[in-house]
């Protein structure tokens, strides 16, 4: 439903007239700044360098770190899920995960084991929320990730809730070695690349750094306050 706007001209003309002047009603052009020293760091690092500083970085933020292949990612997503604890799972619906061959794993192997595995479907509405809420583990992937922080970019829209991310006890991040970048400058540009590629914007963007974190009683760090209280992120070599 769209809505209308009203008095929008007094409104402004009042803004004006309270600084003294005309009111600026012409485009206001992008200032041309003599340096921009966000886009020095790391410039021109290859992608391999960039693992290497996420991964000294998952070491500050508390999150384990593992890089695999795509052959051998479903045998190290569930050593992950076992040395979490097992399931229940809760997963984004994502083609990814059939085309990385998880399939098997999600939908055989697991179920085998006695592990539930629930898939994010935005036609049950709530029963998302009860599961995410219930499971041990959630898996994710991310669409951007920036080793300056180790900070993963998760994309929401109906498949892929965002409570799959942080009402689990635990997370895995996929990280396609594709997506990493250098810091949030090279994000902020990725994200607009979708937008103008896609023409759509997702529903919420999260930027999750690690596991949850508190300093709020006396500046003493405490890892794991909320859900989830460990993450993995696993890497996977698709370049």
């Amino acid at each position: 439903m769209m809505g209308t706007i009203q008095n929008r001209d007094k409104f402004l003309n009042q803004i004006a007239s309270r600084f003294n002047r005309p009111r600026i009603s012409s485009p206001i052009g992008k200032p041309n700044w003599k340096s921009q020293p966000q886009y020095e760091v790391y410039k021109g690092a290859t992608q391999d360098e960039l693992l290497e500083i996420l991964k000294e970085q998952c070491k500050k933020i508390h999150t384990n770190f593992v890089t695999t292949d795509l052959k051998d990612l479903p045998v190290v997503v569930n050593d992950v899920v076992i040395d979490f604890g097992g399931g229940p799972i809760v997963t984004w619906k994502d083609e990814r995960f059939s085309q990385w061959g998880l399939d098997s794993l999600m939908k055989q192997e697991w179920p085998e084991q006695n592990i539930d595995v629930f898939e994010w479907d935005y036609t049950v509405g709530n029963e998302n929320i009860h599961k995410a809420e219930h499971a041990n583990v959630g898996i994710t992937i991310s669409e951007i990730t920036l080793a300056e922080s180790g900070t993963v970019v998760l994309l929401s829209d109906q498949d892929k809730g965002r409570t799959v991310s942080f009402l689990p006890a635990t997370s895995i991040m996929l990280i396609p070695k594709s997506t990493i970048v250098p810091r949030m400058t090279q994000a902020a540009v990725k994200l607009r690349e979708i937008h103008q590629r896609t023409g759509h914007v997702a529903s919420c963007i999260n930027f999750i750094t690690g596991p949850s974190n508190s300093a709020d009683i006396e500046l003493n760090l405490v890892v794991g306050v909320h859900g989830p209280v460990k993450v993995t992120y696993i890497v996977i070599n698709d370049l």
